[in-house]
């Protein structure tokens, strides 16, 4: 008897990797077969394979370096100290300067919304007296545009800063870096999900006029507030600070509150900025967005580290750098989100993934510690059991815990910490993003929250370079 036959001459029993399909054939036949879930190491990338291969022998050099960086940002303590004019704080800024979210881009490559918030606030600034002037002014070339990343801030959304407008500042005391964002303006029809008409201008003098001001006050008055600590309890109160932020900002206003109230702001204002607050839910986001990033940029440019430390989109492509590599942006087409409409939408009205606020996932909260926020499903669509998956599946492609924001639902296990190339690439899996979805054309506003991933290819380009850079 052949050794085919004596095989097929008794029961058989099969383990299968990869496609099920040959399980599912061998089952329906009564065969007992297990199917384990398996892809090939880099997803068969002969080039990635290569590059993995040969930083085998730096792996020692690797870890410690990974270890410095994770260190600089878990120790990086930021908080809130001022507010003050775009045009005053941040350096290389002249009134003809537009920051905007994600990678470098031209206006020519620029989507629907960026293009919005970019007239919006043309016209804002005075440049321009209406839509078809902001639209010239834009294309002029008499404008400077440049990622907010690059000056050490973030920008929800399209991320649009302009000169006149006030941001929130966060110094890391243990490091002494900065970071700055501006201050929300709620949801919809707003200049970061694209829209520019008159409401939406006028919304933007007030923050300048009168909530900034009041607000620049108030913290001065606080000494300061400690962000780091508020995002940390944030996660104990149901929040993951990305696109849930309730509890934030209710823990906002309690701590601004007292100081408010002795800054000496008109009663009619006060009134108004209390109610401003209270009804935008998000508030908080721009303050836990410059936390992250105040965070991760101490953490940026240690030699040998694969760790990320920026990703962010700005509506064309998503860009991602690396501590090891420095500012060098590593980019692929950004992605469509997949999640929950406003009524009357429909996923062709929405544009591709946009914003900064994935520095929220880069520090471990936002979508790597939704298990902490199982009612955001209700805004970005799944389950509270997809919650937990999503959070859970972080920590197969990060260096470590989290020491300060933890999950309750995981015993307050550490969120997961610190995107390594080198996993995500080994390993397959892309970081989990939760996001808002603005509408494709420019002046439209919010249609939507969902889900999305980084496209592979940013982590793919970043790997072959750390190879290139450091394989001698």
């Amino acid at each position: 008897m052949t050794g085919i036959n004596r095989l097929f001459g008794k029961k058989i029993e099969t383990i299968h990797m990869g496609t099920e399909i040959f399980k599912n054939d061998l089952a329906a036949q009564g065969v007992p077969a297990v199917h384990v879930d398996w892809t090939p190491p880099a997803g068969g990338d002969v080039r990635l394979l290569k590059a993995l291969d040969s930083l085998a022998p730096l792996e020692a050099q690797i870890q410690a370096a990974n270890q410095e960086a994770y260190d600089r940002f878990s120790s990086a303590q930021p908080m809130l100290t001022d507010i003050q004019t775009a045009l005053d704080f941040i350096p290389g800024m002249t009134k003809k300067t537009i920051l905007h979210s994600g990678p470098p881009i031209a206006w020519e490559q620029m989507s629907g919304p960026m293009r919005g918030a970019v007239m919006g606030a043309l016209i804002y600034e005075g440049l321009a007296s209406d839509a078809a002037g902001a639209e010239r002014m834009a294309a002029s070339g008499e404008i400077t545009y440049c990622p907010c990343h690059e000056k050490g801030g973030v920008g929800p959304m399209a991320g649009i800063v302009s000169a006149s407008m006030p941001v929130f500042v966060l110094k890391n005391i243990t490091h002494g870096n900065t970071a700055f964002c501006t201050l929300n303006e709620g949801l919809g029809k707003v200049l970061r999900y694209g829209a520019y008409n008159q409401e939406v201008v006028d919304r933007l003098r007030w923050i300048e006029k009168i909530l900034g001001p009041a607000l620049k006050k108030a913290i001065q008055l606080s000494g300061g507030i400690d962000m780091r600590a508020m995002v940390a309890q944030v996660l104990h109160m149901g929040d993951e600070g990305h696109n849930r932020n309730k509890a934030g900002t209710s823990l906002f206003i309690r701590a601004i509150a007292p100081h408010l109230m002795q800054a000496g702001i008109l009663q009619e204002d006060l009134v108004r900025v209390f109610n401003f607050i209270n009804s935008n839910e998000h508030f908080f986001l721009n303050l836990s967005m410059p936390c992250c990033k105040a965070a991760l940029d101490a953490a940026n440019g240690v030699p040998c580290s694969t760790m990320v430390t920026t990703m962010a989109r700005n509506g064309t492509e998503f860009g991602i750098r690396v501590s090891g590599l420095g500012n060098r942006w590593f980019t692929g087409p950004a992605q469509m989100i997949k999640g929950l409409l406003f009524p009357g939408y429909t996923e062709a009205d929405a544009n591709p993934d946009i914003g900064d606020s994935a520095i929220t996932e880069t520090a471990g909260i936002g979508a790597f510690a939704m298990a902490a926020a199982p009612a955001i499903v209700q805004f970005v669509g799944g389950t509270a059991e997809d919650a937990q998956a999503y959070s859970n599946r972080m920590y197969e492609i990060t260096i470590g815990e989290s020491k300060f924001f933890s999950i309750p639902q995981f015993n307050f296990r550490g969120s997961a910490t610190g995107i390594d190339i080198r996993k995500v690439i080994q390993l397959g899996i892309l970081p989990q993003i939760n996001t808002g979805m603005a509408h494709r054309e420019a002046g439209v506003g919010q249609v939507g929250a969902g889900l999305v991933n980084p496209p592979r290819e940013c982590f793919a380009k970043a790997l072959l370079a750390f190879a290139a850079e450091y394989v001698k």
